[in-house]
């Protein structure tokens, strides 16, 4: 009996650690520790680094940088963590895309909560930025920005609009472009759909990984997730 009592005690505290709520009533992950016990549950859970996983991958992680909208560094190192179905897919995508001497530059990945509360105030605008009061799939680890580049010269591929650019050129649907624009745009959507990711219909850069509802909203630090990496 007392042991039955304590395994209760400890789910319990686990549950509490896991599913507090903040103040818009969201459950966030708070730090490493809880979001550890929920991956050691479910590995497709665990946050990899899409460099490890993804071969020849670019990362251009601007946020990690002052040059972004916010003009504020909000990360602190630059790296790209994907969940790990998602990241698995990414790699398919790397290597379709290969076979055409083209491949990925990866712009963003997870993001911890707090940035999306820091980026939220200025804009709100969900077109753009996702409402702190809703979260957004990059606090998943299921969303990820990115463009195509030229794997000899590292060179992108042009496309309708810079990475993080807040105007209707940037939408999926927006046609008043060169030919040649529009050509690449569709072969970045359809490489990315094909494997899974569904494309954001107000930014050609950003795509969410199917299924994104199961994976939770985190507020983990990316020091932490690059610490603790196997």
């Amino acid at each position: 009996m007392k042991r039955a009592f304590n395994r209760f005690a400890i789910a319990l505290l686990v549950a509490c650690a896991t599913t507090a709520t903040n103040k818009y009533g969201l459950v966030v992950v708070p730090n490493y520790d809880a979001y550890a016990r929920i991956a050691h549950r479910d590995p497709d859970k665990r946050l990899v680094d899409v460099e490890r996983v993804v071969p020849n991958v670019r990362i251009d992680v601007r946020y990690a940088t002052t040059n972004n909208f916010m003009h504020a560094t909000l990360y602190p190192i630059a790296k790209v963590f994907l969940r790990a179905p998602a990241a698995r897919s990414l790699a398919e995508v790397q290597r379709d895309l290969a076979r055409e001497g083209l491949g990925l530059k990866v712009f963003d990945g997870y993001r911890p909560y707090s940035v999306t509360e820091k980026m939220w105030e200025p804009i709100k605008n969900e077109d753009f930025v996702a409402n702190a009061a809703k979260g957004s799939r990059h606090n998943r680890g299921a969303a990820v920005d990115l463009t195509l580049i030229d794997l000899k010269t590292g060179d992108e591929l042009a496309m309708p609009t810079p990475y993080d650019d807040f105007t209707s050129n940037a939408r999926q649907d927006f046609n008043d472009l060169p030919a040649n624009v529009i050509a690449n745009r569709a072969k970045l959507r359809d490489a990315m759909t094909k494997h899974g990711f569904e494309p954001l219909p107000s930014e050609w850069w950003h795509f969410d990984y199917k299924g994104w509802q199961r994976f939770e909203l985190m507020n983990v630090d990316l020091r932490d997730l690059e610490t603790h990496h196997d």
